[in-house]
């Protein structure tokens, strides 16, 4: 297709948008809405306060504090104006060497480190232990596939300045109340230890690899138990070690019994009494406040991030096809990063847009209405238009949503167009209900209606 531009003819591109991006329709945000709204009820009854912050920060703010692999997965913002100007001849030649100085920006990649950047900038103006949720998007350069996007929206909850594990048994009591709200009682959810994980590279030989064992155990869902075998082994790890780590591959249901049994397989060090010692904690709080999920002990759980320090949490829907909606867990030197030391915390984050997939499919959404308005104005006539938008500014004033239809249609088009949107009621104007100051109301799901009065629509409508 061609188009005449400034007396030449152009080629006409259909428009795209980036991959790993989506655009949504007024339906898909309604359910989107319905997400983010279940969410945050939660939050509130929990007690946490909204904040945002930019969705750009300073790059030095967010390298260094995902690992490596995080850090590849950084959108960088290249300089407004004569950025080159500053650069020398050889470094043009070095990417590496000139990225720093041209991109000094990123779009952030979580919400867990903008809110520790946050926590110290504002500490002052902050009253500890501080509870905050934030709902944003964020961006990964990461290669688009089913439940992966790279830009994608998260739904954090953070106690920061608390070393607590009441903190841990709140965030787990979110994540049951939330998940049954959203009418996702299945869903399992997982929770290991950082310094358990310690005392398993310590316990088969390796304390000094911790950093490989981590990032091979995080490939678990998708490489499973030789593939992290064959990982380590790669990274220096011996037969021997794989062996031994095997019987930690496994998840079972927290409790007691479990946990005495992980005490037997690791060797007794500071690392795994802190571990053990934590885990007793939370279930004491849990049963505390009569929490009946289940919540399972997985060994291969690892959350490669490099911030973590304690408990680590992951929220997966079974049989989905996708991986973690939500993640997690306790992290109480992130602060220190920034010269703040001793600033504890602990947080989860659910990711909406792999929950609206697995809601989508599931057919969770039938019962939202998208449409805002609870009723369509209909009209004949210019008169009885005028008529229709005195009452929709009575009506808006009583905070009920109305819309005046456009046009100058048949009423029968005015009709299909209510129905298309869902409108619950249309109220229909002509010249007898303009004199007597009423309006024929009609219900589109019950096909009712009579002739009332502005007042009378008001009080059945509000």
């Amino acid at each position: 297709m061609q188009k005449k531009i400034g007396g030449y003819l152009c080629a006409m591109q259909t428009p795209t948008i980036p991959k790993g991006t989506r655009d949504f329709l007024p339906g898909h945000m309604s359910r989107r809405k319905h997400i983010l709204k279940t969410i945050e009820n939660v939050y509130l009854k929990f007690g946490f306060m909204p904040i945002e912050t930019p969705a750009m920060e300073n790059i030095s703010t967010l390298t260094g504090k995902y690992g490596e692999e995080g850090d590849k997965l950084l959108f960088r913002i290249l300089n407004s104006g004569d950025f080159l100007s500053k650069s020398k001849e050889n470094d043009r030649n070095d990417a590496w060497t000139l990225l720093p100085k041209i991109a000094e920006k990123g779009l952030r990649y979580d919400l867990t480190v903008p809110l520790a950047r946050f926590v110290v900038q504002h500490r002052n103006d902050l009253q500890f232990p501080f509870r905050r949720y934030q709902m944003q998007p964020v961006w990964r350069a990461d290669r688009p596939q089913k439940g992966r996007y790279r830009e994608f929206w998260q739904c954090d909850a953070d106690i920061i300045g608390s070393k607590s594990l009441t903190g841990e048994a709140d965030l787990v009591a979110i994540y049951n109340e939330v998940f049954l709200n959203l009418k996702l009682s299945d869903y399992e959810l997982r929770i290991n230890h950082r310094r358990l994980l310690e005392a398993v590279a310590e316990t088969i030989g390796y304390p000094d690899n911790f950093k490989e064992l981590t990032i091979a155990l995080d490939k678990y869902d998708k490489i499973g138990a030789d593939g992290v075998a064959r990982e380590l082994i790669s990274s220096g790890f011996n037969e021997e070690a794989i062996e031994k780590l095997r019987p930690f591959l496994a998840k079972q249901v927290l409790n007691e019994a479990t946990i005495s049994r992980w005490e037997s397989m690791v060797i007794s060090s500071d690392s795994s009494s802190t571990a053990f010692k934590d885990l007793r904690d939370l279930i004491t709080y849990l049963e505390a406040m009569d929490h009946k999920a289940t919540l399972y002990l997985d060994g291969t759980l690892a959350r490669g991030l490099d911030y973590y320090t304690g408990c680590i949490f992951e929220a997966t829907i079974p049989n989905s096809g996708i991986g973690s909606v939500s993640g997690g867990g306790r992290y109480d030197d992130l602060t220190g990063v920034f010269g703040v030391k001793d600033m504890p915390g602990v947080g989860i984050s659910f990711g909406i847009d792999r929950i609206y997939d697995i809601m989508e499919e599931r057919n969770l959404f039938d019962e939202i209405n998208e449409n805002p308005s609870k009723i369509l104005l209909c009209h004949f006539e210019e008169s009885s238009m005028l008529y229709c938008m005195k009452v929709a500014s009575q009506l808006r004033a009583e905070g009920i949503g109305c819309e005046v239809y456009p046009d100058r249609k048949k009423i029968a088009r005015q009709f299909d167009y209510a129905n298309k949107r869902n409108f619950e009621y249309v109220g229909v104007v002509g010249e007898n209900e303009v004199k007597e100051e009423k309006m024929t109301l009609k219900n589109m799901k019950s096909g009712i209606q009579d002739t009332v009065t502005i007042a009378e629509i008001i009080k059945r409508l509000a």
